[in-house]
């Protein structure tokens, strides 16, 4: 069965924040709402001073701690989708128990988004047949209100899903999911295609002929946080790798 994952080489990444813009156009993410945060630290001082970047996509735990302490099952993972973990917003009672719960600070309760005038929620209402039907849903018949797709609704936790529509649609026992060929460009993760630097590889853990298993066993790719046995999906490559906390 495949497993998807995602390499990460912090010693391409450039902080360009263009996988940042990628995600919330591709996923209709609603303003100050990031699945992909690029994190910085410095190192040194002034004047031998650097900055390092740190891309902090979902890291999509095996093991993963807000599927543990969700009350309603809301949060869940599925082996069938290549081991993502997804929020079922018709489940999500808002209690942001997974934000607390995760180590990586990847999760957002869109309650606590700033006020946009006008709410993109509620310009489209039900019923509308232009845009969004309901608000929340995306305009796509790939979608599933299960998988947390689209324009969320108020007061629910949302997060980065690995672009499941697209992986979704990707042709079966697929290794690798490279952006470079163009018949399965439109199956990867928009933050994999859109990275100018080609920092980031997505493809099956699963499958040891795969690049993302190769590169991590040719360049030790480590994951982040590891002593709390999460297991995560995404791994990092690179002399010096920070820890994504939410205190980063």
């Amino acid at each position: 069965m495949t497993k998807w994952g995602m390499v990460i080489d912090l010693e391409k990444c450039t902080g360009c924040q263009a996988c940042t813009i990628a995600c919330g156009m591709e996923n209709n993410l609603l303003p100050g709402e990031h699945w992909q945060d690029v994190l910085y630290y410095s190192e040194g001082q002034l004047p031998d001073h650097e900055l390092k970047w740190l891309p902090r996509p979902c890291m999509q735990c095996e093991d993963a701690t807000c599927v543990t302490v969700c009350p309603t099952g809301a949060t869940y993972k599925d082996a069938e989708a290549g081991g993502v973990v997804f929020i079922d917003w018709d489940r999500c009672i808002g209690c942001k128990y997974c934000i607390v719960a995760c180590p990586y600070g990847v999760r957002f309760s869109t309650a606590e988004l700033k006020t946009q005038s006008p709410d993109m929620r509620e310009v489209f209402p039900s019923g509308d047949g232009h845009t969004w039907n309901p608000p929340w849903r995306a305009p796509d018949s790939r979608d599933n209100p299960k998988r947390g797709i689209g324009i969320p609704p108020k007061n629910v936790v949302s997060k980065c899903t690995f672009c499941h529509h697209r992986t979704s649609t990707a042709p079966a026992d697929t290794a690798d999911l490279d952006p470079s060929n163009p018949d399965l460009r439109e199956h990867t993760p928009a933050c994999v295609v859109t990275c100018a630097p080609g920092a980031r590889y997505f493809g099956d853990l699963n499958n040891p002929n795969s690049q993302v298993s190769k590169l991590i066993a040719e360049h030790n790719g480590q994951p982040v946080l590891s002593h709390l046995k999460n297991k995560p999906q995404v791994y990092y490559l690179g002399r010096k790798r920070a820890s994504p906390s939410r205190s980063s």
